[in-house]
């Protein structure tokens, strides 16, 4: 609480869950004895389309189809926000909430899978809040910066995440300058290791190996963050579809542009030493 939640500052815990039922169980081929039958929805890192819903899935394969796949070769196919509590209640018997000072939202415990070399664009998560990722069986690298770099990052407006075609793990500082000024934090976390993203922190993550996450959350306290994420929800997704219907494509190619425009006039602003307030 004190040196990193109250200053906003992110961090690895080693070894948080050792007492858990999880550390020891939780791995590929127990969430397929558990889960197997579940139809689970699938998402890839295909760009975004003016004809796709919010969160909607590109595919969807039954549990144990998936971590077979997983297992026998690479694959751009991810779970992405799977609610254990609702499709698999009996995983809730091997965790506890863990006392972080904060309170964390009971009923939003969620699963993320993915294969080797799959990852996330860069984003933050729509209601800003404080997330604790913990990671289960493998390798996943995580990449972050702080809500401060974003005028760095390609943002693409009336959106969550930043300019789809940057390669956050080897970006091309030609193609896109403006990073070369951004700065934040890159770790790799391991099974069992948990990894705290404070509020509205931008966050890429790719699975290095086959394997898995779970997060918890707690509510933003800030209120100017609080406020952002009732926007989000209550508005500016609603605008973005609404956006989508009348133009179609042309407004994803449009958001798009403005994210290279605006965030390369602030780079070139501040190489020539005049500073936007």
């Amino acid at each position: 609480m004190e040196h990193y939640f109250r200053p906003q500052k992110p961090v690895v815990i080693e070894r948080t869950i050792e007492d858990w039922p999880a550390f020891q169980k939780w791995n590929l081929d127990y969430m397929k004895q558990v889960g197997g039958e579940k139809i689970v929805p699938l998402y890839d890192d295909r760009p975004v389309h003016h004809e796709d819903g919010f969160n909607e899935p590109h595919a969807r394969m039954k549990m144990s189809d998936y971590i077979d796949l997983l297992k026998s070769e690479p694959t751009k196919y991810r779970i992405f926000l799977w609610n254990i509590l609702k499709e698999v209640p009996e995983l809730q018997d091997d965790f506890t909430f863990p006392d972080f000072g904060l309170r964390l939202m009971k009923k939003l415990p969620m699963l993320f899978f993915g294969g080797r070399n799959s990852y996330t664009f860069m984003h933050y998560d729509i209601d800003l809040a404080n997330i604790f990722h913990f990671h289960f069986e493998g390798i996943k690298e995580c990449i972050l910066f702080s809500p401060s770099q974003t005028k760095y990052l390609y943002k693409v407006p009336h959106s969550l995440i930043t300019h789809e075609s940057i390669d956050f793990s080897n970006p091309d500082y030609e193609k896109w300058p403006a990073l070369q000024r951004a700065s934040g934090y890159r770790t790799q976390l391991k099974h069992g290791e948990m990894l705290y993203m404070p509020e509205g922190y931008w966050h890429y993550m790719k699975y290095l190996t086959p394997g898995f996450s779970m997060s918890l959350r707690a509510i933003a306290r800030n209120p100017k963050n609080l406020g952002t994420a009732f926007y989000n929800v209550l508005v500016m997704r609603h605008y973005d579809g609404l956006m989508r219907k009348l133009k179609g494509q042309k407004w994803i190619d449009q958001k798009n542009k403005k994210a290279i425009q605006v965030t390369n006039e602030n780079f070139e602003t501040f190489r020539s030493g005049t500073i936007k307030i």
